[in-house]
């Protein structure tokens, strides 16, 4: 079903940055059109941001309510894409980014229960490219979707195409888009192991389809890789040696891959023995270097790669309680060669910290906080607790530098208060700064 009410203009080109595979995705530089901005990597290149969140500077341009979902929108183009769930409808909704004002909404039914009590999803951000807007659904669904007018191009039921024994918390990977495919992970299982009950992933066979790609234009598969079970990380293309390489934090590890091909490069395995771990957060990459974390007993795991192979340099003791990091579904970010994010599974576990990404030595370490997520900008970083409260932090391996901050829990006269949980990174595009929480999204101007 689709609710057209506007028209829009053209593309413009992306920009690029070191260590990460030319963005295919055909915006403006200063665009957010996929899940962790530009680069995949939740970092933005922008500057002049606002450094001083005091007496209303940080000025609300407007807000909107939002279905049940845990994932951020996506922002190109002057238009700003949200995804999440209304009823028994999984909903896409385009909005003019200046104003807020609702341009076209398009839904698409869904079936899907948590087992353990979690909202009813999507936990995705869209993805724009070309066009196109894709979503990829808590069941599974993949859609592709004209970006002017929100009509449905095509659509794929990867679960039910692939075999996919539902997990704990359903699908919660984002789609990326790379050259003229759109890719995801599935996860998929074999016939006979069709009649294995939910979350019983002990029990589960893989079917060669942990990543799979499809046509941009038609959604026929093109390519399908990995005899791995699908975990709640998203795929991300980078630059190894000069060649583009598709790396995926799958259930039992990290694969590399030919994002053209589909043929595999290398594995290197890293999961807890838990039934229940959670490989959520995305690899994070400078150059060779790649850092991959759980929150599940192991902690992290720091590889120097090529296309052909990842050797460890260090790793967190398994058999220790104290761990150099430990990523449970918020993404680090590295500075400087200095790493910073939500480490912990659970309050009072999680804090705020900032490590060496090279040597994994413990620099500081903020316990004053719940669990949350970081956006990367202007040298600084936006913290986002997962009760409302946000700060800018200075990017500063030495100590916690707090520069400004505001407790958007607490409602304001030009906003409503933000209620928790806020799971999702704050995402920047265009001077405006995007914050979800349970029932709304907020844009604010942190740019100049």
């Amino acid at each position: 079903m689709v609710c057209l009410l506007v028209d829009r203009p053209g593309w413009g080109q992306a920009g690029s940055q070191p260590n990460r595979a030319e963005p295919q995705n055909k915006v403006s530089d200063s665009d957010w059109p996929q899940f962790l901005g530009p680069h995949g990597n939740g970092h933005s290149d922008a500057t002049g941001i606002r450094t001083d969140w005091s007496d209303g500077n940080l000025k609300t341009l407007w807000h909107q309510p939002l279905g049940t979902g845990y994932g951020i929108g996506s922002e190109a183009d002057g238009k700003y894409y949200q995804f999440d769930r209304e009823a028994d409808q999984e909903r896409l909704r385009c909005f003019d980014a200046a104003s807020g004002k609702l341009i076209w909404s398009e839904s698409q039914p869904v079936v899907y229960r948590d087992m353990y009590g979690y909202n009813n999803g999507p936990r995705s951000s869209p993805v724009i490219a070309d066009g196109s807007v894709f979503t990829f659904g808590v069941a599974g669904q993949l859609t592709c979707r004209d970006e002017q007018s929100g009509a449905v191009s095509w659509t794929v039921d990867t679960n039910k195409k692939y075999g996919v024994i539902q997990n704990f918390f359903g699908v919660s990977c984002s789609p990326i888009v790379f050259e003229d495919s759109v890719i995801v992970m599935v996860g998929g299982s074999p016939p006979e192991d069709q009649q294995i009950a939910m979350g019983a992933l002990d029990r589960v066979s893989p079917n060669g389809s942990a990543i799979v790609a499809f046509d941009v234009k038609t959604g026929e598969e093109k390519w399908r890789a990995g005899n791995y079970l699908a975990s709640y990380s998203t795929p991300l293309v980078v630059e190894l040696q000069g060649e583009q390489v598709l790396l995926a934090f799958v259930r039992e590890g990290l694969l590399a891959i030919d994002p053209s091909t589909g043929n595999n490069r290398w594995f290197h395995p890293w999961r807890s023995p838990r039934l229940e771990s959670v490989n959520a957060a995305l690899p994070v990459v400078k150059g060779n270097q790649i850092l991959i974390s759980e929150c599940y007993d192991i902690g992290s795991v720091f590889l120097n790669a090529t296309t052909d192979e990842a050797e460890v340099v260090w790793a967190d003791n398994p058999r220790s309680r104290d761990k150099n990091f430990r990523a449970h579904w918020s993404t680090p970010v590295v500075i400087d060669g200095a790493l910073y994010g939500c480490s912990g599974r659970n309050a009072p576990d999680s804090d705020f910290r900032c490590i060496d990404f090279e040597t994994g030595t413990v620099h500081w370490v903020d316990r004053r906080r719940t669990r949350s997520s970081v956006l990367a900008i202007d040298g600084h970083l936006v913290v986002l607790d997962e009760g409302g409260r946000m700060q800018l932090v200075k990017a500063n391996r030495e100590a916690l530098e707090v520069v400004t901050e505001i407790d958007l829990g607490i409602g304001a006269p030009d906003r409503p208060a933000l209620q928790p949980p806020c799971w999702a990174a704050p995402i920047y595009a265009n001077g405006r700064l995007y914050v979800r929480g349970r029932d709304n999204v907020i844009c604010l101007q942190l740019g100049k």
